[in-house]
């Protein structure tokens, strides 16, 4: 008689502590970025600083890029404990400024520390899931990382504007501090695992990608500078036509140049292997948060929807993107592969019928049916991506890794911002449809192209060469 080996579950034994520290801490984040763009408003009119909101908010997408490069480096140098202490500290700390803030500058680096404590905890996390999880568990667990953000985009701007209004926005950040202790409790027994283990066996290939990696990371300081650069320009563009369009030009330029050195070899190729799945996350990012991003705008100009109507948008992201993760991660034989290319080709589909908004007067569901195929579309490729990630990595090169992806991801959703924001900043006194139906439509061009080099992730198991 054949004895099988029981299947090993996310929810019961072992894995049980680390799955609801991670979910604590995931959705902590979710509910402090969502809870940002509800109070911020307040929080510049009370310090008289109405000015400097385009400055509060571009912080933290800056301090984010350079923490990612250093928190790939140094999870696989000393293992994520060390960084997921230093994302945790960073978190307490913003909260703390922020929570506590008595002018705005105080704001601005909670604000600065936010995006830091972000890269920190994001590769700390996918490091220490790699190392505590078996792989037939992780679809399953990134499909809660996208559920995760399902409360935090439907409920945090409304429990966001109720502690403004009853107690203050000081409680918004301050009270995000209770859900870290447990959380924090909760990992403490995967940590000790992942504390444990074997550091893995140097080669001299890893010695090399580790000194380039290095060396690259003064571009990824550079590429902060310039993404900062380039959002705070773009907020000023209506003002200072000349000069706000000449810092975009010249922050995409430093931006590009430092995209090759931080991003592995072969990326802009689609070389096969992690190459591609970077470049597939960065084509899938710019096409999503591209759209996403001027869907509520469209909705307000051309379709006079008020601005709560237009943030339906945000509750159908959360939702359908959810909805795509959950379907990944349950138990089937398909292809990881074949689950990308349809996660993309969705996308592409549903992206197409929401341009329909901008390019006809067709009626709003349509748009929105679209969008939600898109969104759907989005949690297949995303957390598909993610596991790639995962699966074409070993324990000398997971935070590495984990950062190139997410690097790739953000470097190309604000480059499609910048573009798209220059196009409407030249068009602001009577933006036509086609400005709203090229930003819509290159989209889909864009997740068109993911599809076209999905199939470029097959690979048996190897490590990305070393940044250039």
């Amino acid at each position: 008689m054949t004895i099988t080996e029981a299947r090993p579950k996310l929810f019961t034994g072992q894995h049980l502590p680390l799955v609801l520290g991670v979910i604590g801490l995931v959705t902590l984040g979710a509910f402090e970025n969502r809870a940002v763009g509800t109070a911020l408003p307040t929080m510049v009119r009370e310090f008289d600083a109405l000015g400097s909101f385009g400055l509060a908010n571009a912080a933290p997408t800056a301090s984010y890029l350079i923490s990612l490069a250093i928190a790939g480096l140094w999870s696989d140098r000393r293992g994520p404990i060390p960084t997921l202490r230093a994302g945790a500290i960073s978190f307490t700390l913003a909260q703390l400024l922020v929570g506590t803030a008595t002018a705005m500058p105080m704001v601005i680096a909670g604000r600065l520390l936010s995006g830091l404590a972000e890269g920190l905890l994001d590769v700390s996390l996918m490091v220490l899931v790699a190392r505590a999880l078996p792989a037939v568990l992780r679809p399953r667990m990134f499909s809660l990382f996208a559920a995760m953000w399902i409360l935090p985009s439907v409920l945090g701007p409304v429990l966001t504007g109720v502690v403004t209004e009853q107690f203050g926005w000081r409680w918004v950040f301050l009270g995000a501090l209770v859900l870290l202790i447990p959380s924090w409790l909760l990992l403490r027994p995967a940590m000790r695992q992942s504390a444990d283990a074997p550091a893995p066996e140097r080669t001299a290939e890893d010695a090399t990608e580790l000194a380039a990696s290095r060396a690259a990371l003064p571009w990824a300081l550079a590429a902060s500078v310039a993404l900062f650069s380039m959002t705070v320009a773009g907020d000023h563009l209506e003002a200072h036509p000349v000069l706000g369009g000449t810092t975009v030009l010249v922050a995409l330029v430093v931006l590009g140049l430092a995209a090759v050195r931080v991003m592995p070899a072969g990326t802009f190729t689609a070389r096969r292997g992690f190459p591609a799945v970077v470049a597939v996350r960065a084509l899938g990012g710019a096409a999503f948060g591209g759209v996403s991003a001027y869907l509520p705008l469209l909705l307000t100009l051309q379709h006079d929807f008020s601005p709560s109507r237009a943030g339906v948008t945000l509750s159908i992201t959360g939702v359908c993107w959810a909805f795509g993760s959950w379907l990944q991660g349950r138990e089937h034989r398909i292809e990881r592969v074949t689950v990308l290319r349809t996660g993309l080709a969705l996308m592409t589909v549903g992206i197409l019928v929401t341009s329909l908004l901008a390019w006809t007067g067709a009626t709003t569901w349509i748009g929105f049916a679209g969008w939600g195929v898109a969104g759907i579309g989005m949690g297949l490729s995303s957390s598909s991506l993610s596991v790639l990630t995962l699966d074409l990595s070993d324990q000398s090169n997971t935070g590495r890794n984990s950062s190139a992806g997410q690097m790739a991801a953000t470097i190309s959703i604000a480059t499609a911002l910048a573009v798209s924001g220059t196009l409407l900043a030249f068009n602001a006194d009577d933006p036509r449809p086609w400005v709203f139906g090229t930003i819509v439509t290159a989209g889909a061009a864009l997740a068109l192209l993911g599809f076209l080099g999905a199939g470029r992730v097959r690979r048996s198991r190897s490590s990305p060469s070393a940044p250039r």
